[in-house]
């Protein structure tokens, strides 16, 4: 309490404090006392109303409590006298069993009452329903049918309730009633042939689709009506429940399957394009259906149906298993099939159609085929593009007259398709399909393309040793001798096309490392020419026993091949040097490895007795025109250049002075004007170098586009 005091008197002091800050306030202190006095009193006044509605409550309170355990005495009091009363009484209830009885059984006859008149009528109405239901009047004849199943229904509870183990009863009023499953069986396939063409019907008549679908969803209703009865009773009618949405579900399932299967009206033997007509039937079905679908059947289901989205389930299902059904199948077929499958499915044409968004997003699409099921339907095609890429089969084998020869002597045979065009045709085919599947048919291509040329080089020497056999023996007989030098040119010249052949093979060996010299990389130091040195001698080791005039044949020509590529790497324009100091590095390179190239095949012609070093000064004399430092004297090395080497053009000499990098192009132009005023003659036992060699006008990026 004194704290109390003591807080009250300090806020007063604050109140007091903050009322009186400036001298002319003193004048209005009585004004403030009586405010504060009226202040005082009108807080008292709240205080003592507050309290005295406090006390009255408490008041009444006490009061309704007293009321409260009177009220509880006689309660007690009056249940004593129940229970007294009840004890007394339980031999009178026992002997009121008779009236219970009496009760339920008037109960029971009271409900016979009231459906007496639909028990009478029975027959009547199953007539009735039976001519609604012929003259396709659904919903009315599914209302008579409802009020004879509710009779029926109705009364076997009734007898379930009074005695559930009495089947004689039970079956007296299934026995009567039964018309009505036969009416629920009629009625149930009058609903499946309406929803058999429900696309159709929807068209032309959907009051009949939205009629089925209400008595189905009043058909669901009274399912869920009687599996509570069954939970709370443990009675079920007859024939419930009826799940006709499930069976309705099912029957739209197999409605668009035998839609789908139906499709195929060729057979491969009737028609060769059989698969690809089937493919586009589907197509076209398919997209009418889900439109029609989407735009008008979802109009006649309810929202949670969700009919469009079962429906294009549905289609996706029977289209995944039609496709699965096609698997024994030719290869141009197998490409249709995977086409279609793979590119067209998804296409505008079918599931990607504007008409079908944004119902159906493709990329949620499964797809139609397993990635098990394709790769074995791809390997079955690439099995049989494997047979029939059998080159010297279908090319060389299936030759028409036979050989013949050409104006150089050679023996030539012709064959059924050119093998480029074969190949591209090829590649067409499985780029409808898919990228991996070019790529691996582009890799079989070559691989069959490697063997063809094997065979194409072995089987002219195979079919003239054939032939000289059968002549030989045929001259012999006839005593007349064949001219040794006519068979020893052609053999000859048979010679030549497989060492020529050979000589390819190694050249596309070096090709990546020959398209590595004149680059950047090449300059900062590349062992380019190390490797191709290696290889050329490698294979010259694997033709130690071809004949020693084709063997000297073969490493001149390897000769001037190697020079000749290193030249062309020379002329085309990838690299230009940015100083005299690379222009010096680069020089100074070339011949290095000029002098690599005269020791190789200086040693593979060791055993020949000949010097066969001309080439590789070639590459020497181009590297004096990079090295030279003095610009002024440049058109003095060109034309000692051009002096010794009479085939170089001008073309030749613009991509040497472009790789220097130093010559302007008036430089250019004064030296090629020049040069070609008086261009020099060729002796005759000069062999070209530079003839064969292109110049390129072009980036190899800008070719290749």
């Amino acid at each position: 309490m004194k704290e109390t005091d003591r807080e009250a008197v300090a806020t007063a002091v604050q109140r007091v404090a903050g009322m009186l800050q400036r001298p002319d306030q003193l004048d209005k202190v009585e004004q403030y006392r009586r405010r504060e006095a009226r202040k005082k009193a009108s807080v008292e006044a709240r205080l003592k109303a507050a309290i005295q509605s406090q006390l009255d409550g408490v008041r009444t309170g006490l009061s309704q409590l007293h009321n409260a355990l009177n009220d509880v005495k006689d309660i007690q009091q009056s249940l004593a006298d129940v229970s007294k009363d009840w004890r007394q009484s339980i031999n009178t209830i026992e002997s009121l069993k008779d009236v219970k009885d009496a009760v339920v059984r008037h109960s029971q006859l009271a409900a016979a009452v009231e459906n007496l008149k639909n028990i009478f009528s029975v027959p009547e109405i199953v007539r009735e329903t039976q001519d609604l239901i012929e003259h396709g009047e659904l919903l009315q004849a599914h209302r008579k049918l409802m009020d004879l199943e509710c009779s029926r229904d109705g009364l076997m509870y009734e007898q379930y309730r009074m005695d559930s183990g009495n089947t004689r009863d039970m079956a007296l009023i299934h026995s009567y009633f039964g018309s009505t499953q036969g009416l629920s069986d009629e009625l149930a396939k009058q609903l499946w042939m309406v929803l058999q063409r429900s696309l159709v019907t929807v068209r032309r008549d959907p009051t009949l689709l939205v009629s089925v679908v209400r008595i189905i969803e009043r058909e669901e209703k009274i399912d869920r009506r009687t599996l509570d009865r069954k939970r709370q009773t443990g009675f079920v009618p007859p024939g419930r429940p009826k799940n006709w949405k499930e069976k309705m579900f099912t029957i739209l399932d197999r409605t668009v399957t035998t839609r789908i299967e139906g499709t195929q009206a060729d057979t491969r033997e009737s028609d060769r394009m059989w698969l690809v007509r089937h493919l586009e039937i589907i197509r076209k079905y398919v997209l009418d259906d889900l439109t029609v679908a989407k735009n008008l059947l979802a109009q006649c289901f309810p929202p949670h149906y969700e009919i469009f989205r079962s429906l294009l389930r549905t289609y996706h299902q029977a289209l995944s298993a039609r496709m699965q059904d096609l698997a024994d199948l030719e290869a141009n077929e197998i490409v249709s099939l995977l086409t279609w499958v793979l590119n067209t499915y998804t296409s505008v044409e079918m599931m990607g159609n504007a008409e079908l968004a944004p119902e159906v997003d493709v990329a949620l699409l499964e797809p139609l085929l397993s990635a098990d099921v394709v790769s074995a339907l791809l390997d079955t095609y690439m099995s049989t593009l494997t047979v029939s890429h059998g080159w010297s089969h279908m090319g060389l084998g299936r030759r028409e007259g036979g050989p013949f020869w050409t104006g150089r002597n050679l023996l030539r045979w012709r064959m059924d398709l050119p093998v480029p065009w074969m190949f591209e045709q090829n590649l067409q085919v499985a780029a409808q399909i898919s990228e991996d599947l070019k790529t691996k048919v582009l890799v079989l291509c070559l691989q069959q393309m490697n063997s063809f040329l094997s065979r194409y080089v072995f089987l002219p020497v195979e079919s003239i040793v054939s032939l000289k056999r059968k002549y030989l023996k045929h001259e012999a007989e006839e005593g007349v001798s064949l001219s040794q030098p006519s068979m020893d040119g052609v053999l000859d010249a048979i010679a030549k096309e497989g060492c020529g052949s050979l000589l390819e093979e190694v050249f596309l060996d070096l090709e990546q490392h020959l398209n590595e010299l004149m680059t950047k990389k090449w300059l900062l130091g590349s062992n380019a020419v190390d490797i191709i040195c290696v290889t050329v001698e490698d294979y010259f080791n694997d033709f130690a026993k071809i004949k020693k005039p084709y063997r000297k044949r073969m490493i001149a020509e390897a000769h001037r091949r190697a020079v000749q590529e290193y030249l062309r790497a020379v002329m085309q324009k990838r690299i230009s040097f940015r100083g005299a100091e690379e222009r010096k590095d680069g020089a100074e390179r070339m011949v290095r490895e000029a002098e690599q190239l005269r020791f190789l095949f200086r040693k593979l012609a060791s055993g020949f007795g000949e010097e066969m070093d001309s080439y590789c000064d070639t590459i020497v004399a181009v590297a004096e025109v990079i090295k030279l430092t003095d610009p002024s004297l440049l058109y003095l090395e060109v034309s000692t250049l051009v002096s010794k080497y009479p085939d170089i053009r001008d073309d030749h000499i613009g991509a040497l002075l472009a790789m220097r990098g130093d010559a302007s192009r008036d430089m250019k132009q004064t030296i090629i004007e020049t040069l070609e005023q008086g261009p020099a003659q060729a002796s005759p036992d000069y062999v070209p170098i530079f003839k064969d060699i292109v110049v390129p006008s072009l980036n190899v990026a800008k070719l290749l586009k």
